[in-house]
């Protein structure tokens, strides 16, 4: 369960509230880089280079991705907050790769494929989620599938 909180305010005392914590129903979690088309796109040789040692150098967002009965939410997206995609927000889904992440950048491995978002609030976004840095896994497969089965509910 992800635990959201708000905070009371209360106009005539100057003591801090507790937070107070709303319950949701977190179906999967993980942890996120990503980057939007654009941003791969206008990436150098060197940041390309520097890629093959460490994703990091390619994706400029991370933090906490949660897929609950109703939104997928990679938090910290930007200095905006978090990325609330709804079903309808992503109108597609692959793991492939692609010119912008080749199979290089990926490891040479299947299990390094991104998991590419097209959505209607964001573009198209590329994922790596749960990412291990040297073995060059993730877990895009099973979030894949799981987004997959979510969508169809």
């Amino acid at each position: 369960m992800r635990h959201s909180p708000s905070r009371r305010q209360d106009s005539g005392d100057a003591a801090i509230q507790p937070e107070v914590f709303e319950m949701t129903n977190v179906l999967r979690s993980g942890r996120y880089i990503a980057a939007t088309v654009d941003e791969l796109r206008q990436h150098t040789a060197a940041d390309k280079a520097a890629g093959v040692v460490s994703q990091r150098a390619l994706f400029p967002r991370r933090g906490r991705i949660e897929l609950d009965e109703d939104v997928l939410v990679l938090a910290d997206w930007s200095d905006n907050g978090d990325l609330l995609l709804s079903r309808a927000a992503i109108v597609s889904l692959r793991r492939e790769f692609t010119a912008l992440y080749g199979r290089v950048m990926g490891g040479l491995l299947n299990s390094g494929k991104p998991l590419i978002l097209k959505t209607t609030t964001a573009g198209e976004i590329y994922v790596l989620i749960d990412r291990r840095e040297f073995a060059e896994f993730t877990d895009n497969r099973q979030w894949a599938d799981a987004i997959a089965q979510w969508q169809d509910c």
